[in-house]
């Protein structure tokens, strides 16, 4: 599977993707301070800086996973809450850039404030977007705390999975029945699997027969996270100041490089950051259903 990331950060999308056995294509991130973690750690990976003066379409039906935490200072209920008029709003370039990349999924992600901001008009016009653009889309609620997370940090995600033959990549779009006809696949399953009425629970429940499946998470290469078994040992992570950002899932020698030049913007990019441990629940969740999916196929064949 094929990853690209916008609104990158210090690449807690890219972490996740990297533990799900994904390879990261891209990512894009204006804040220095997040483009030297990002080359630091996926030198391999393409490197974009402005969303609003970058064009996407090198990767058209290239990219299986495109996600995004949009900017959350528009919406937020720690900021002055200016929406759609706020130059952060940033949604439409991330719009722009799945029209133009054609991913199989989407991931996005923002603050809960997105919900009723306005009576939900962001929160709606992104559901609408995506079904506009050829895609199902079904937000969840997810916290921090749904993965043991010291914390509870509730945050919204959306995931889009394409349902027009003109989306996805090149393997997927060509899959076609036995009377030739191109076949198009309702996420349901996954859908199905992952909400509980649209809240997730503690998802590393030892009865989801999906988790009891799923492999165990090695030591990444270089050290770059020690903990193993899903990177969920909360007790190398605990609740402190914020100042050592020891509590957002990330590990420490990823995201706490303290010389005086990046102190404050270590802290603003823990504070920015998707929990990554999260965001691996929903990739499991993809990578399972791509199989099923593709067994099912073979089956048919």
């Amino acid at each position: 599977m094929t990853h690209g990331s916008l609104f990158s950060g210090i690449g807690g999308f890219d972490l996740a993707a990297e533990w799900a056995g994904w390879q990261n294509v891209f990512h894009c991130e204006w804040n220095e301070f997040g483009q030297k973690v990002l080359k630091y750690y996926w030198p391999q990976a393409e490197s974009f800086t402005d969303i609003t003066k970058t064009n996407f379409s090198k990767y058209e039906k290239k990219i299986d996973v495109l996600t995004g935490g949009f900017p959350c200072q528009p919406y937020s209920t720690a900021g002055k809450r200016r929406g759609k008029n706020d130059e952060r709003h940033l949604w439409p370039e991330m719009l722009r850039a799945i029209r133009e990349i054609r991913p199989r999924w989407i991931v996005g992600e923002n603050v809960f404030g997105l919900i009723n901001w306005s009576e939900g008009l962001v929160f709606h016009e992104v559901q609408t977007d995506l079904e506009a653009a050829g895609y199902e889309v079904q937000p969840f609620l997810l916290p921090a705390a749904a993965v043991n997370a010291p914390h509870r940090r509730d945050r919204v995600w959306f995931i889009a999975h394409a349902v027009s033959e003109c989306y996805g990549s090149d393997k997927f779009s060509s899959i076609q029945s036995k009377n030739g006809k191109v076949k198009s696949k309702r996420p349901q399953a996954f859908y199905n699997d992952t909400r509980s009425n649209g809240i997730a629970g503690n998802v590393t429940d030892a009865k989801s027969k999906r988790l009891q499946k799923s492999k165990k998470i090695g030591k990444l290469e270089g050290n770059r996270f020690e903990q193993s078994n899903q990177g969920n040992d909360w007790q190398r992570f605990p609740t402190e100041s914020p100042l050592c950002t020891r509590n957002d899932g990330f590990s420490y020698k990823l995201d706490s490089i303290t010389f005086s030049k990046w102190r404050n913007e270590t802290i603003k990019a823990a504070g920015n950051a998707i929990v990554p441990q999260v965001a691996l629940q929903i990739f499991k969740s993809i990578n399972e259903y791509e199989s099923f999916n593709l067994g099912t196929e073979e089956t048919e064949h």
